[in-house]
């Protein structure tokens, strides 16, 4: 699943190189931490939050067919 989100992120943004994702496995819930360079969060967020909504939506789904639950959240990188 990690692989799916940075697919996803990789491809809307302008620099990928600087995209990472990190599992955080919980006992009810995985999260999905999304980092991407400081000009790129608007792209990942959208039009009032619609892009990372469709990938949380897309994320959540495939979790699903695991049985379990997941969601994404966009982590801001401390310099």
């Amino acid at each position: 699943m990690k692989n799916l989100v940075l697919l996803i992120a990789e491809t809307l943004v302008d620099k990928p190189d600087q995209v990472d994702v990190c599992e955080v496995f919980g006992r009810r819930i995985n999260v999905l931490e999304l980092k991407v360079a400081d000009e790129d969060r608007g792209k990942i967020i959208g039009k009032e939050g619609r892009i990372v909504k469709a990938v949380r939506v897309i994320v959540n789904s495939a979790f699903a067919k695991l049985d379990k639950r997941a969601t994404v959240e966009l982590v801001r990188v401390m310099k």
